[in-house]
């Protein structure tokens, strides 16, 4: 699986809007293109549009290669600006955009043919390493994982929102590939149903057994004893170990904690935002009302009511079992630990 591709100075966003119905891809020829598709959703979830946007950073580069250096990097400057502005609650959209520039900027001097080329390579690096993050978050999590558990997950935090594999569905892949058997119960999370729509379309093609369910059966489960763990993805984590996450997360995490099932968040360490000293400081997006007054593009609420719609929820640390990284995993979470973690780690704030 493949939701984003980067051939002969294109990039192929896999329209994740008509998942599960339709396989297409949309192809982006320009920053401003792969910033559409970050806005409109075509592409979603931290990692994947932190790679979309150093594809889309290397399509600016190639745009402005035959200008001069002033200009170059004036229109490199504005793709960052339009690519950071579309969704400002995931972190790993500015940690690419930036990585790109500070690349940039460490070749001044060297001409702009020149740099695009090492924009393209440096792109394509951090898609690269996004799987193989993915993958050691994966082993990571995948000890903490029982044989025969019965798993609840959130939204949609598998291949479709990385760059193939994913953080909290990877650690669900690598229990399987260990040999355990797992069933997983996938909220369909409203209002863009991420749960029912792409959770359960990666887990049905993987043959690992999933469950829909809505989003307000979580706690009944729980109460029924047929939920052992509950793992989830992040868009942004601060320094406490404070965790934004889709919409509805912080419930779930509310009820595991009431029922004493372990929550666990799985997330690269370009997820934590160290600048942030709790998720108070998190920006919450809100997105239009649409989404939640229509469906399948038709209207389900009455005309002339107001709407309010955040697309994502802020869970703090203290709900929070465990967070698991590439680096390893950060247990009862806060500003002291998680610092401490990864400055052993080598990535001092």
């Amino acid at each position: 699986m493949d939701p984003i591709r980067f051939e002969y100075g294109v990039v192929f966003l896999l329209d994740q809007r008509l998942l599960p119905v339709e396989v297409k891809y949309m192809e982006c020829k320009s920053w401003q293109e792969v910033a559409a598709g970050i806005r409109d959703m075509v592409v979603r979830g931290a990692p994947a549009i932190g790679a979309s946007a150093a594809f889309g950073m290397a399509l600016a580069a190639k745009q402005w290669s035959s200008v001069d250096s002033e200009r170059f990097f004036a229109g490199l400057e504005e793709a960052a600006k339009g690519l950071k502005a579309t969704r400002p609650t995931a972190v790993n959209l500015a940690w690419a955009v930036e990585r790109m520039l500070n690349v940039a900027r460490t070749q001044r001097g060297v001409a702009p043919r020149e740099i695009a080329d090492i924009l393209d390579a440096e792109a394509r690096r951090i898609a690269q390493e996004d799987i193989a993050v993915n993958k050691k978050i994966g082993d990571f999590g995948a000890g903490l994982i029982n044989d025969k558990a019965r798993i609840l997950t959130h939204c949609n935090a598998g291949a479709l929102a990385t760059v193939g594999y994913g953080t909290a569905l990877g650690v669900i892949r690598r229990a399987v590939a260990h040999g355990k058997e797992v069933h997983v119960f996938a909220d369909e999370t409203r209002p863009y149903l991420q749960g029912a729509r792409l959770t359960a379309w990666e887990l049905h093609r993987d043959e690992i057994p999933v469950t829909v369910i809505a989003d307000n059966m979580a706690g009944f489960l729980m109460k029924q004893g047929k939920i052992d763990v509950v793992i989830v993805g992040a868009d942004r984590i601060a320094a406490n170990g404070d965790v934004a996450n889709k919409i509805g997360t912080y419930s779930v995490a509310v009820l595991a904690a009431a029922h004493n099932i372990p929550f666990y968040v799985a997330a690269p360490y370009s997820t934590f935002d160290l600048a942030i000293k709790s998720g108070e400081q998190i920006p919450i997006e809100e997105r239009c009302e649409t989404e939640i007054t229509h469906f399948a593009g038709r209207r389900i609420a009455p005309e002339g009511i107001g709407c309010y719609n955040p697309s994502f929820d802020v869970t703090p640390a203290n709900l929070i079992t465990a967070i698991i990284t590439e680096f390893g995993v950060i247990e009862k979470p806060d500003e002291e630990r998680v610092r401490q973690f990864f400055a052993e780690a080598g990535h001092e704030a």
